[in-house]
């Protein structure tokens, strides 16, 4: 036997603490359906998140997406959002909708904010339409398991983006799971 061989009983110790750490990890690994860290202002240590003096009008996540509508203490409206898979990430300015909704447009692209769905759409294609898992507006205090609403989808005028690069991704926003945009 040389000094690097393992005998029968400590392989066997060995693959049992392997299986006992990976059960661990399963317990403590976050589930699909937890809703992220959230204050106020939005998704904590996300893009989608405002921040002061700005406050969030409404946030919500999709399976693949986090959004926040922010307003600025003029008024001004600004889509935050953040593709989780991969951190890619969108802020631009927005409009609310005469339905109650929040439009953003970037590059032909629109993304349109409702308490039941982002919806991402090029002219009259609909690209995704991501359920709301979860979605805040401000005031109430609490959130709420978005229903059909049946808001229109009316279009607000365009309005100019900024066209200076964004920082990288956030530590909550890199490595997650899906395919959609935020």
């Amino acid at each position: 036997m040389s000094a690097y061989s393992i005998t029968r009983p400590a392989l066997r110790r060995l693959a049992v603490a392997a299986a006992a750490a990976a059960c661990a990890g399963l317990l403590t690994a976050p589930t699909a359906g937890s809703a992220p860290a959230s204050d106020s202002r939005g998704y904590i240590d996300s893009t989608a998140r405002c921040a002061a003096p700005s406050t969030a009008v409404v946030f919500g996540y999709t399976e693949s997406s986090r959004v926040a509508i922010c307003a600025s203490p003029d008024g001004d409206l600004t889509y935050r959002g953040v593709r989780v898979r991969d951190g890619a990430r969108l802020i631009t300015d927005a409009s609310r909708t005469d339905d109650g909704a929040y439009v953003a447009e970037r590059d032909g692209i629109e993304y349109l904010v409702s308490s039941k769905s982002l919806v991402v759409s090029a002219g009259q294609t609909v690209i995704r339409d991501e359920p709301m898992l979860d979605f805040h507006r401000a005031g109430t205090g609490t959130a709420t398991t978005p229903e059909p609403t049946g808001e229109s989808t009316s279009k607000p005028t365009a309005t100019p983006t900024s066209t200076t690069p964004l920082p990288p991704p956030l530590p909550a926003e890199v490595g997650g799971q899906g395919d959609g945009e935020g």
